[in-house]
């Protein structure tokens, strides 16, 4: 009898043991196959949310098929205590584990809202974006210029956690643009006094976290820059008449200033090369409006006959060479410009009335396009008092 007993005593222990087992297994299954998410959606985690709330709106979402297996999951893998706040892009039938991989490695959000601080020439506008996400693309929800009348729903948007902030500079802005738009933005902190050497800050995207140093950002912009132009340098054309990383800035942001047209980049770099190698002035209008702006603000006009005379170290109709500073913050694309222009024999370019510029060997060939230039300033002028 006794025997009787423990034998199925073990049994009962053993058919639990299995059980247990296939319970494990299951539940691991569940926690690393694919999931049930039948639409990617973008999950908000508030600071001080706790893993158990996080889990079951998981699982009323359909994108987790248990909240408890979700967590023993994460006690297991040793994620239960670093829950990130912020918002998560949850793909289509995205896994357990990286549902968990996603909310406990923080860094930065992956949906939601952002706002860009699109950093321009003459001002700055500011973009409220929603990501949709199951097609991932933005979507405006607001737009004005920075220190200019800023809509009440904005202050209260910037009161959401996790959303996100990028700052974005165009090519050709100038470093006093940058550090007084920067100094304007409520979120960063620490004032900037002092403004960086023109051409030092990178052109780009910069992502930025409420509370970040503005110097630190400042330098972290010049060290892209810093790599960008070693880069270029260090892949340039033979036989150029620029002697440091400094002259390819100089060259770069008058490159910049002369042209928006990608094709031309090139072209516009080897006129400048051509002229430096023949001793000739570069002559151009954007270096001398620099002479009398310095970067501070645009001039909002053409340049007088009294100061194309007027001697300034950047007019460079009076000065052979290249002026002693950049005049904008160039952009990649003109930097590798700079050090590897076209191959022509051009010294003369002027805008052609496209967007793009009409290129010459010859005086008499230049002549002839800025003929047909000032032809076609005629015809819009008289075409705007009509």
């Amino acid at each position: 009898m006794w025997r009787s007993l423990a034998s199925n005593g073990f049994n009962l222990i053993g058919l639990i043991l299995l059980l247990l087992g296939g319970v494990a297994i299951w539940g691991k299954s569940e926690y690393y196959n694919k999931g049930s998410l039948s639409e990617a959606m973008c999950l908000r985690v508030d600071s001080g949310s706790k893993m158990r709330t996080v889990s079951e709106n998981l699982a009323k979402s359909d994108a987790i098929s248990s909240a408890a297996i979700f967590r023993i999951g994460l006690e297991y893998e040793g994620k239960a205590g670093q829950l990130k706040a912020g918002n998560f892009l949850i793909k289509q039938k995205a896994s357990m584990s990286s549902i968990a991989q996603s909310i406990t490695q923080g860094g930065a959000n992956t949906c939601g809202s952002e706002v860009v601080y699109r950093v321009g020439i003459n001002s700055t506008q500011v973009q409220v974006r929603e990501m949709d996400p199951v097609t991932t693309r933005f979507k405006q929800i607001l737009s004005f210029q920075l220190a200019t009348d800023e809509p009440v729903e904005f202050d209260e948007l910037l009161q959401t956690s996790g959303l996100r902030h990028r700052i974005a500079l165009a090519e050709g802005v100038t470093s006093h643009r940058v550090v007084e738009t920067i100094n304007e933005i409520e979120i960063l902190s620490g004032a900037v006094s002092k403004t960086p050497l023109e051409g030092s800050l990178s052109p780009n995207s910069y992502e930025v976290l409420q509370g970040d140093d503005r110097t630190a950002l400042l330098l972290k912009m010049q060290a892209a820059q810093t790599a960008d132009v070693r880069d270029a340098w260090a892949d340039r054309a033979e036989d150029l008449p620029l002697f440091s990383e400094g002259d390819v800035i100089i060259l770069a942001s008058i490159i910049e200033k002369e042209t928006g047209v990608s094709s031309e980049r090139g072209v516009v770099a080897s006129v400048f090369i051509n002229r430096l190698k023949l001793g000739m002035p570069l002559q151009t209008d954007p270096s001398v409006i620099y002479g009398i702006t310095k970067g501070e603000h645009s001039l909002g006009r053409g340049l007088r006959k009294s100061e194309l005379r007027k001697d300034t170290p950047w007019n460079t109709y009076l000065n052979r060479g290249l002026p002693p500073t950049a005049i904008s913050n160039p952009g990649l694309q003109s930097i590798r410009a700079a050090v590897n222009p076209e191959d022509t024999d051009y010294v003369y370019f002027v805008a052609d009335g496209s967007g793009g510029h009409a290129f010459a060997i010859t005086l008499k060939e230049h002549n002839i396009n800025v003929a047909k230039w000032r032809a076609v300033e005629a015809q819009s002028k008289t075409s705007y008092e009509n």
